[in-house]
């Protein structure tokens, strides 16, 4: 049977048809929002940046974590200021990087030129576990560098203050560095006094990594 209300209902049905298939292609030729993406995260938590360390640094300046991506933004080059580094290809680097992520107790923090994105000063804490004093943690700052064209920007006081913090923050009862007489003064500055001599003993044996 075929009556006005049966063709009604076929037009309707028409109707309908063609307007779900019209909202499917409007879906389909609609642009996905696409994931963002995560910013790369650093050697230890942003908590640990000194907010005090980081206002005080010139404007375009930051304080951070050691990033993996930090190979290739001058890290390397800042440490050869201080030292000899030697050459260490992207993989060894990302390997010595993977490694210390995984084991508690390495803080390297890098302050960075934004307007370049190029590394310019770098320093270290590395935590040592004791039995003594209550099973106390003390800090070792090593490796304080600025580039050579940063000098009179106050950067490595402010990585000195920067890795105190951390000391402090992660719960060691004193931090404790090595420095040459010449610098002594500077360290004095930064809130440390003399505590005896540094004595050392290179081995020159293969798998020494000292040149």
């Amino acid at each position: 049977l075929t009556g006005p209300l049966t063709r009604r209902r076929s037009h309707l049905d028409r109707f309908l048809g063609t307007k779900t298939n019209f909202c499917q292609i409007l879906l389909n030729n609609t642009p996905q929002s696409q994931p963002t993406a995560m910013a790369e995260s650093g050697l230890f938590s942003d908590d640990l940046v000194s907010p005090t360390v980081a206002s005080a640094l010139p404007e375009g300046y930051v304080v951070r974590a050691l990033r993996q991506s930090d190979y290739n933004t001058g890290f390397l080059d800042c440490l050869r200021v201080l030292t000899t580094v030697g050459e260490i290809s992207e993989p060894q680097f990302a390997e010595r990087y993977d490694w210390l992520s995984k084991s508690d107790g390495y803080y390297i923090l890098v302050i960075e030129d934004t307007s370049r994105k190029t590394v310019v000063g770098t320093g270290a804490l590395i935590v040592e576990r004791k039995f003594i004093h209550s099973l106390g943690l003390v800090g070792h700052i090593e490796d304080i560098a600025v580039a050579k064209d940063q000098q009179g920007k106050k950067l490595g006081l402010r990585i000195i203050q920067a890795l105190d913090f951390i000391a402090e923050k992660v719960g060691c009862y004193k931090s404790i560095l090595d420095c040459s007489e010449a610098n002594e003064g500077f360290y004095v500055k930064c809130g440390f006094r003399r505590a005896g001599l540094e004595m050392a003993h290179y081995y020159e044996g293969d798998k020494s990594k000292v040149q």
